[in-house]
């Protein structure tokens, strides 16, 4: 069972929500706005559904607000399928959307395929060059100076990391880390390797490489 939390402001749509999403065993607890997401929920949660359009605090918002509080995927629910909107949730730390209308089958596989990604806990540490992986802890640090992800970019870059030379296409990626099709969601990878660029690129790391029209890599050690 784990404890979800969906802040969305149609009444109607929280209901749907809750009763689908009970019928797997979570516990699930429903807001109208973001703006009544506390700190304790965020400490409880193992999963939240953000509405991106909501008064009183859209998902933006709300996921800006709590990210630091938060250690859970941020799933945005959006009528908003411009990219650039795309960009600006996963850019706030969000890990997957999912566009309005949906299917309560794909809204149910989505948040389970993310919390079975949660409960992996590999037992070990790796290496790459200066960068060091705690696979158990879910944390990267360079030389010392750790590098601030999301368990999303963390799940990514522990994928990539773990087959160095090996390509892989934004819906392989997708698939392997969430464990569901990623069929459409090419823009939620691609922004979140930017991310990761950018973070790494803090520590003097840039070692995912772009494969032109295929996809990407991790950059094997001594080339």
């Amino acid at each position: 069972m784990a404890h979800i939390i969906a802040a969305d402001d149609d009444a109607d749509l929280r209901t749907l929500l809750k009763t689908a999403l009970e019928r797997d065993g979570h516990q699930v607890t429903v807001l109208s706005c973001g703006g009544e997401l506390t700190e304790k929920h965020c400490r409880w949660a193992d999963c939240i559904l953000l509405d991106v359009m909501m008064p009183g605090g859209d998902g933006f918002e709300t996921c800006r607000r709590i990210r630091e509080l938060a250690d859970c995927p941020i799933l945005f629910l959006t009528a908003k399928t411009a990219e650039a909107d795309v960009i600006t949730g996963l850019g706030l730390g969000g890990d997957d959307y999912l566009t309005k209308p949906f299917r309560l089958a794909e809204l149910r596989a989505r948040v389970n395929a993310h919390l079975r990604r949660q409960s992996r806990t590999p037992r070990s540490c790796l290496r790459r060059g200066e960068l060091d992986f705690d696979l158990t802890g879910q944390t990267v640090s360079c030389r010392g100076q750790a590098v601030r992800l999301t368990k999303s970019e963390f799940a990514i870059c522990q994928h990539l990391a773990l087959r160095p030379g090996q390509t892989f296409t934004k819906e392989q990626l997708y698939e392997a880390v969430f464990g569901f099709d990623g069929t459409g969601d090419d823009s939620a990878i691609t922004e979140h390797i930017k991310n990761i660029r950018a973070k790494l690129r803090t520590v003097g790391q840039e070692p995912v490489e772009t494969v032109w029209g295929v996809g990407y890599k991790w950059k094997k050690e001594g080339l």
